[in-house]
């Protein structure tokens, strides 16, 4: 119960955005590529070799990621506009 209101926080955003915010472990998805590459090879060199790789590694899993639905709402949220169960909130006249 103490954390019902960060676990429902979702549902000040847009609804085309839930899929993106429940999504579990999306960090770790994303550079999944890079540490499965880096744990094949041992002894990747020197630092600027180690930071070339997981550069173009991570330049290449980009390529396959999701974009965000409804991306034209972003806008909004960063502007402040409330949103009610994912609806836009609008000022009745």
């Amino acid at each position: 119960m103490k954390d019902e209101a960060s676990l429902f926080t979702f549902y000040h955003y847009p609804a085309k955005h839930w899929q993106h915010i429940r999504s579990t472990n999306t960090i770790e998805s994303a550079f999944a590529t890079v540490r499965l590459r880096t744990a094949k090879i041992r002894g990747q060199g020197s630092m600027a070799t180690t930071l070339a790789m997981v550069f173009k590694l991570a330049g290449r899993a980009a390529l396959k990621w999701r974009k965000l639905s409804a991306h034209q709402l972003i806008e909004k949220v960063l502007q402040g506009v409330k949103f009610v169960n994912g609806i836009e909130e609008t000022l009745a006249s």
